[in-house]
């Protein structure tokens, strides 16, 4: 005997929200890692790290990436040494703290983040941003700060 599914009116909606939130990071997650690794041998935590980069004038510090990214420090580093073994990062020690290292992508992780970020956007639209009109994506990104805002606030 096959079994319905639990309708939306039968969850709570905070339930229903959070699970919204899992499935939707899930599946549009999954969708864009298909894309930039079948396209460009490119992971989605590697093309996390090169959007980081590629938003930023300067070389940033391997720590701030590690705070900004989804990724573990761990992750980060191991995601920095595989940029670097292709040629799209370089490391430079930091002028303001021996301690610590800076990345940049080079040239060439520029022209690939470029083609990389094209694929990313061209396999979000039919699922996300074409589904969506402005005030939904600005209502989405106010959620998502207050979220970031609350696991970054002292608990």
């Amino acid at each position: 005997m096959p079994k319905r599914k639990l309708t939306q009116a039968e969850m709570p909606v905070a339930d229903h929200a959070f699970y919204g939130l899992v499935w939707a990071g899930t599946v549009l997650t999954e969708r864009v890692d298909r894309a930039l690794s079948k396209a460009h041998d490119l992971p989605v935590s590697w093309f996390e790290v090169m959007l980081w980069l590629a938003s930023s004038p300067d070389p940033v510090p391997a720590s701030v990436l590690g705070n900004s990214t989804m990724l573990s420090r761990s992750q980060v580093s191991r995601v920095i040494d595989a940029l670097q073994a292709r040629g799209l990062v370089t490391r430079t020690p930091s002028a303001r703290d021996a301690r610590s290292i800076e990345v940049a992508l080079t040239p060439e992780g520029h022209r690939l983040f470029a083609e990389a970020d094209e694929t990313r956007r061209a396999s979000l639209a039919p699922a996300f941003t074409d589904l969506l009109d402005q005030e939904d994506l600005e209502a989405l990104s106010a959620v998502w700060r207050k979220l970031k805002a609350s696991k970054e606030s002292p608990a």
